[in-house]
């Protein structure tokens, strides 16, 4: 492992500190007021997210060369070479990045069919995203430090991988509108936990009705959503602990991926439905990783290249966007004529 937790702890501590920080900015100073996300807006918080996220790869990149440079532990490892490893490094974090904020992109069909059955006012969406982002930030941490342990057997990332190629052929028929959020778990253990009304209270998740604490719809739409994030890091992350083994790259790229998804929402909220054919896209990723840690890895000597990992990956996403955008742009010139 080249980032063992005993020597970066302090990593982790500081990363986390400076996300927390950027967290109170956006809700503290950008959105302290309710208010209905532009697409403009939000277009404008997508480039600053993933331009941080490209920013912390260059910037990581030149840690490791600089630490691996010095570090007698791996320069006695035979034939360790400083850049090469530093190089690998920024590789499988891109590459995780990548495939966390496009998978991510299919749990946009998820947040528009919660926020429809919901009837979740535009103004308050991003509150509900914010806090689902926390929520989901801290069920990745858990998830990543279960996987960093779990995946050192290797029977677990056979069933890992089989379990990713399952989801791959079931996402085929996958429909996000067939989903009734009242049937939720979260949802349904709320409603028994403690009554709900019937009525929103403006941006407040409860309110007190007659004396008595209600849950609002506003807080029902969180814990859907809420749910939704734990069925989805199930996947999302042994699919990127497929590209690498080091726990403090599936983690930071996991959190910028997750930072930018409440942008991305309302950047695609309105064309979602255009990407009718994503799905066979994001499929063919998952079932892709999950073949990766089944037989890849081992047949490239323990590691498929992650610059072949990263070509692959972005020509089944991009190939479904684009087919998509030639179907629709089909579709409309039938309709027209």
């Amino acid at each position: 492992m080249l980032f063992p937790l005993a020597d970066y702890w302090w990593f982790y501590v500081a990363f986390t500190a400076f996300i927390l920080v950027l967290l109170a900015v956006d809700l503290g100073v950008f959105n302290r007021k309710a208010h209905v996300v532009s697409i403009r807006e939000a277009a404008k918080f997508s480039v600053l997210w993933i331009s941080l996220a490209m920013v912390f790869n260059g910037l990581l990149y030149y840690y490791a060369l600089n630490t691996f440079s010095q570090d007698a532990r791996l320069l006695a490892m035979p034939g360790f070479d400083p850049a090469a490893a530093a190089w690998r490094v920024a590789l499988e974090f891109l590459a995780g990045y990548v495939v966390e904020y496009t998978l991510s992109v299919d749990n946009m069909f998820v947040f528009v069919v919660i926020f429809s059955y919901f009837s979740v006012p535009s103004q308050y969406q991003h509150r509900v995203l914010f806090y689902g982002i926390l929520g989901a930030l801290i069920f990745r941490a858990i998830f990543i430090a279960l996987g960093s342990v779990l995946l050192s057997y290797h029977w677990v990332i056979v069933v890992f991988g089989i379990l990713l190629i399952y989801t791959g052929i079931k996402m085929l028929s996958h429909d996000a509108g067939q989903m009734e959020p009242d049937k939720n778990p979260l949802v349904r253990l709320t409603r028994r936990l403690m009554p709900v009304s019937d009525h929103y209270d403006g941006k407040h998740f409860f309110s007190k009705i007659a004396g008595r604490w209600h849950a609002t719809p506003l807080f029902l739409a969180l814990m859907a959503i809420e749910m939704s994030d734990i069925v989805f890091a199930i996947d999302s992350v042994p699919a990127i602990f497929a590209l690498t083994r080091e726990p403090l790259i599936v983690f930071t790229s996991n959190v910028f991926a997750i930072l930018g998804l409440r942008s991305l929402y309302f950047v695609l909220a309105g064309a979602v439905a255009k990407f009718t054919l994503l799905r066979y896209g994001l499929a063919g990723v998952l079932m892709f990783i999950g073949l990766k840690m089944i037989w890849l890895n081992q047949a490239w000597g323990g590691h498929f290249p992650i610059g072949w990992s990263l070509a692959i990956i972005g020509t089944l996403v991009g190939g479904s966007i684009v087919a998509s955008l030639v179907v629709e742009q089909r579709k409309g010139r039938v309709d027209a004529d």
